[in-house]
């Protein structure tokens, strides 16, 4: 397990901020309370095996007892790096961006299982939305009743889908939390 590089850190920074924005200085500040020190220690982002693992540092100096051959996961798993070389957030990362998301969509519950199936938002499906989103925003979409059900990119502005009809696109699935169950064996 490595610190990320200076343009590793660029990418990561840069898919985070599309999702939370001025946020993200929260999440790089946001104090650990893990750990016997009795001063909160910090959160930082480290490598292991092309994924990116957010884990406080307390944490980590307590890793460095395990061989990295043996180390499986340490902390949260926010994404991974594909052979090509591009960053992709994962499902695990939902309740770091939900916390601190910019731009929010609400499902109807009719829509809901869609959604968790795979497939993108619809007009139909949108029970509420908050304003200034343009497209290729990152979206986090939640149900009715605040729960954090996945996020996607914006296929449409705000203003856009007030005129849309019910079967146009207005979020571009990226992931969700039935991945838990589709994708167990890959998690």
């Amino acid at each position: 397990m490595r610190p990320l590089d200076e343009t590793e850190t660029t990418v990561v920074f840069e898919k985070i901020f599309k999702f939370v924005g001025n946020n993200l200085k929260n999440i790089v500040e946001n104090p650990s309370h893990e750990g016997p020190e009795s001063e909160p220690g910090r959160y930082c982002f480290r490598l292991q095996k092309s994924r990116v693992y957010y884990v406080s540092e307390s944490l980590v100096k307590r890793a460095t007892n395990i061989s990295r051959k043996s180390l499986v996961s340490l902390g949260t798993c926010i994404g991974k790096y594909t052979h090509a070389g591009s960053f992709h957030l994962t499902i695990m990362s939902l309740n770091l961006l939900a916390a601190n998301a910019k731009h929010k969509v609400w499902l109807k519950p009719t829509s809901e299982m869609s959604f968790l199936y795979g497939n993108h938002v619809l007009k139909g499906g949108l029970g509420r939305i908050t304003d200034s989103i343009v497209p290729g925003d990152g979206v986090v979409v939640f149900s009715m009743s605040d729960v954090p059900l996945g996020f996607g990119i914006a296929a449409k502005s705000t203003q856009d889908c007030r005129k849309l009809d019910p079967n146009g696109i207005v979020v571009l699935h990226q992931a969700d939390i039935g991945e838990y169950l589709r994708d167990e064996d890959e998690l």
